[in-house]
């Protein structure tokens, strides 16, 4: 639940007084050009930036603030750190295994293979291109439990083949009872997701 949010950059304002609903088990697009704001709200809504006025609820709570709202969310709008001394493999069975499911039950395996991490298993995270690193992150998003889904332009640096593989998988997730919300700039993709596109303005 988005209410009245307002965001601004000193005297630059981003959004203004925008509200949104996004239902369980839905799927939800932020489209819009750039600087309209979608990564702003996408922010907001995982706590990750106070807005300037308004109020969002994210599972009835204010978001990020506590550890269960983390245990439910997983989101791609800030890039993580990752360990250094941890390979691709072991990162994505810390995350599984840290949030409660097992990551032996071949659920990495699947994803990993759809996304083509099959031969990046024993990689280092630092030694990844831009658009390996992206499929690790999708992965990394996938393999762990949660209950929404927030996504910034996960079509990013991703081939026809690949996209095709994260539509899928997010939409499966949708359709177990996930929501997602994310921002696209590739309407071929967010139609392939099943998802309702939301329009956000830009810079006024």
């Amino acid at each position: 639940m988005v209410d009245d949010l307002s965001v601004s950059y000193g005297s630059t304002l981003v959004l203004d007084q925008l509200s949104l609903r996004v239902p369980v088990g839905s799927a939800y697009a932020l489209v819009g050009e750039n600087g309209a704001g979608k990564s702003t709200l996408l922010r907001c809504v995982a706590g990750l930036q106070e807005p300037t006025g308004g109020e969002i609820r994210v599972f009835s709570e204010p978001p990020g603030r506590t550890v269960g709202f983390w245990r439910r969310v997983a989101t791609t709008v800030e890039s993580p750190s990752w360990y250094h001394g941890l390979t691709v493999r072991e990162h994505l069975d810390l995350v599984r295994v840290a949030n409660g499911a097992d990551a032996n039950d071949g659920h990495i395996d699947e994803v990993s293979a759809s996304l083509g991490l099959d031969g990046l298993q024993n990689s280092l995270p630092s030694t990844l291109s831009s658009g390996q690193r992206q499929r690790f992150l999708l992965t990394a998003m996938l393999v762990r439990p949660s209950r929404l889904l927030i996504l910034d332009e996960p079509e990013q640096r991703l081939d026809h083949s690949i996209k095709r593989a994260v539509a899928a998988h997010l939409r499966a997730y949708v359709t177990a009872g996930g929501t997602l919300l994310m921002a696209s700039h590739d309407e071929g993709f967010l139609t392939a997701v099943g998802a309702t596109p939301v329009a956000v303005g830009g810079f006024r």
